[in-house]
């Protein structure tokens, strides 16, 4: 199973997701790097309770 938006969100690609958060990654690089729509990126985001970083 790949991790593509079909796919739904795997552990490593949550955790992925986290780190970049943590690094202060805005969701549009965070969307390109992950193959997900940048809404999708927001959604998850806001389902794990971690707020974005700003784009700049």
């Amino acid at each position: 199973m790949s991790d593509t938006i079909e796919a739904g969100w795997t552990l490593a690609t949550v955790q992925q997701l986290k780190a970049m958060a943590q690094e202060g990654v805005p969701a549009s690089v965070m969307s390109l790097k992950l193959k997900r729509p940048v809404t999708a990126i927001h959604a998850k985001l806001a389902e794990l309770g971690i707020t974005p970083a700003a784009e700049t």
